[in-house]
């Protein structure tokens, strides 16, 4: 028994060639190259499928009869028992011209191949999506029924399936998965596709709340989900089935979730918080029809939509079915399937191996070396403050990325420490010795940056500076205010004014401002400080929305307590825990790569969201914080006091208690 396979590597292909090999026979694999040929060996490898029976076949699915060489066409003439055609484009993100290629063209010449061949039967990998957004339920004998539109890859499914059924020289069977998502043992798959999109989604969402915050969601339609090994399991066995020629197998869940009940199925897999109260879409079917069309054709909605997908990584084509009404009979596979032990899984029993493969293996981050070259390929990266600190460790962080560092500070023989160090890496990196309180400096570098690299395409505004003191100790200390916003607003604006025409003329730019948590948390003694890195996100707010149109992005990153020499002169900060420049630069740099609004803990979040909610309570714990380590002046001014409390507490028991403290509110200002 001999096999002619296209697509055998392929995520599909490979798991059912695995199948295929316990089988006696001779397996000819159709390849366009060498990587295609040492992808099946390595994956054999993987899967453990021996090789001793495979061919490989050189051809191109564009071409007629696939392009093979006339002398395979000699060698295989009347000798291939099934013909199993599974190369297709499976994507949404594709061109429409790359996809009516491969999956219309190319199934048309698989078809010439077979004939040729004199196949015993023509086995076609479709789809679900040939029935596109058909309302009600969709049976295996259904096709005429079926009018696929918004998207070239459902049509290209319909039409090649037709393509096998007006053919009458050959046998046929076709089989239509579902979204075909990783192994149920192994969790195992090959790309982000389907509902692997949202997992980035729900992560940001696990990585800012707590598991036990209820949500508020959106619900759909049902989502048919299938394991792969459900699917080339049942293909296997229905294949070689001589019986069942000429039939449409849907291999489906018969009991699929809602769309939000699997969103929330996947949320409990990665331990994130659960949409507890969803909100139907299709509620919106109650609106007269003209009235939904008009408000989709309305461009700022439209417009807000794709933002959003493209903000997530989930192409507006995918985002479409979370509404489907379409579901999916399969009785004929069921039937096929009597007296065997295969059947679909229920998604929960499986969903954590799923998310447990994807988080280890499949999450972009993962790869954030290669991402963060992709990012800073050819690009011009501004860091301010790189002498020390946390511009320093950024600037060593960015240094193999390929990028060419600017590098700013007022320290020239630190920052020529910190250049020479980029370069020991491997790194390119330009030193600008430059205090950033003096504007008209400011504006004299940012000329020659001009003159000798053109534009910036990054710019992370980290230079700052932190005064520790409370109000009533600053009525006499007005500079103290003015040096920090010249600092902390006025440097940083007057360099991302001089940033922003050659980012608006390149297209792109990304500003990364790094702010501080103390905007989100409001602690005692840091007003003059918190005031100045508020004036700097307020900025970024407004001006991010105008900015976008332009591909520039804006940044806040409302950085914890970092261990940096700012914190040297204050004793109190010598029992706090603290992230170290190293850890401070990993933010950083996943704000490069990923270019968020904004990067903050989870502590940050809640003390905003305290102070959002209940204001007055924020007040009040901020009050408890501020006595519960007094300074040394508070006396003069607040003589009601006890003297334990204010100067002469003992400092030992002070330590302790903060200490304590740190351990439960770990980065916060103290």
């Amino acid at each position: 028994m001999n096999y002619f396979i296209t697509g055998a590597s392929g995520f599909i292909g490979l798991n059912l060639l695995q199948r295929l090999t316990k089988r006696p026979g001779t397996f000819y694999l159709l390849v366009r190259n060498d990587d295609s040929q040492i992808k099946i060996l390595d994956a054999a490898k993987q899967l453990g499928f021996p090789t001793d029976h495979l061919v490989f076949v050189q051809g191109d699915l564009t071409q007629p009869k696939l392009g093979i060489a006339t002398q395979w066409i000699d060698q295989l003439s009347n000798s291939v028992t099934h013909f199993f055609h599974l190369a297709a484009v499976y994507s949404f993100e594709a061109d429409s011209d790359t996809i009516d290629k491969v999956n219309i063209d190319g199934t048309r010449h698989a078809l010439q191949l077979a004939e040729k061949l004199g196949a015993g039967c023509f086995h076609h990998v479709s789809s679900i999506a040939v029935a596109g957004q058909y309302r009600g339920w969709f049976h295996e004998d259904m096709f005429e029924q079926a009018h696929p539109e918004g998207h070239s890859y459902l049509t290209s499914k319909l039409a090649s399936e037709a393509l096998v059924r007006e053919q009458s020289a050959l046998p046929w069977k076709i089989y239509r998965p579902g979204v075909v998502i990783g192994d149920s043992k192994t969790g195992a798959a090959m790309r982000i596709d389907g509902p692997y999109y949202f997992f980035k989604l729900i992560q940001k969402i696990r990585d800012s709340l707590p598991q036990w915050m209820p949500m508020l969601g959106l619900e759909g339609g049902r989502l048919n989900l299938v394991p792969v090994d459900f699917v080339t399991d049942a293909m296997d066995h229905i294949s070689h089935q001589p019986d069942l020629n000429g039939q449409c197998f849907h291999l489906t869940d018969p009991e699929p979730f809602r769309a939000g009940e699997i969103v929330n199925i996947f949320a409990r897999a990665g331990h994130a918080p659960q949409m507890t109260m969803r909100i139907d879409l299709r509620l919106l079917e109650l609106l007269p029809e003209a009235l939904r069309k008009e408000l989709g054709n309305q461009p700022l909605l439209k417009r807000l939509g794709h933002s959003l997908c493209q903000e997530f990584g989930i192409p507006p084509a995918v985002a479409a079915f979370f509404t489907t009404p379409t579901l999916f009979d399969s009785r004929n596979t069921q039937r096929a399937l009597e007296g065997t032990n295969i059947s679909c899984p229920r998604l929960d029993d499986y969903a954590p191996v799923i998310w447990d493969f994807w988080e280890r293996n499949l999450d972009p981050d993962l790869h954030q070396a290669r991402s963060l070259k992709a990012r800073l390929k050819g690009k011009t990266v501004m860091i301010t403050g790189a002498s020390s600190g946390i511009g320093k460790a950024v600037a060593l962080k960015l240094a193999k990325a390929g990028g060419q560092m600017l590098l700013v500070a007022r320290n020239a023989e630190r920052l020529q420490e910190t250049v020479r160090e980029v370069e020991e890496l491997g790194g390119n990196a330009a030193a600008y010795y430059c205090d950033i309180a003096d504007l008209e400096a400011v504006d004299v570098m940012m000329q020659l940056v001009e003159q000798q690299f053109g534009k910036v395409d990054v710019l992370i505004n980290n230079a700052g500076h932190s005064i520790r003191r409370p109000v009533i100790n600053s009525l006499n200390r007005f500079h103290d205010y003015e040096r920090l916003m010249q600092i902390n607003y006025f440097g940083a604006l007057r360099l991302i004014n001089g940033c922003l025409p050659g980012m608006i003329a390149n297209n792109g730019g990304h500003i990364i401002n790094i702010s501080s948590i103390s905007v989100l948390t409001n602690p005692p003694r840091f007003a003059a400080y918190a005031a100045s890195k508020s004036a700097l996100e307020s900025f970024t707010r407004c001006a991010a929305p105008e900015l976008i149109d332009y591909n520039v992005r804006m940044t806040t990153i409302h950085m914890p307590l970092v261990d940096t020499p700012m914190l040297e002169p204050v004793e109190t900060y010598r029992s706090v825990s603290t992230l170290s420049p190293e850890e401070a630069a990993e933010m950083v740099t996943k704000a490069v790569i990923d270019r968020p609004k904004r990067v903050a803990t989870r502590l940050g979040l809640f003390g905003a969201l305290v102070h959002g909610l209940f204001p007055k309570l924020g007040e009040l714990i901020m009050n408890t914080y501020f006595h519960m380590y007094p300074d040394k002046l508070d006396q003069k001014y607040r003589p009601d006091l006890p003297e334990a409390e204010a100067a002469h507490k003992n400092q030992q028991q002070i330590q302790r208690e903060i200490q304590a403290l740190s351990s439960y509110i770990r980065d916060i200002h103290l």
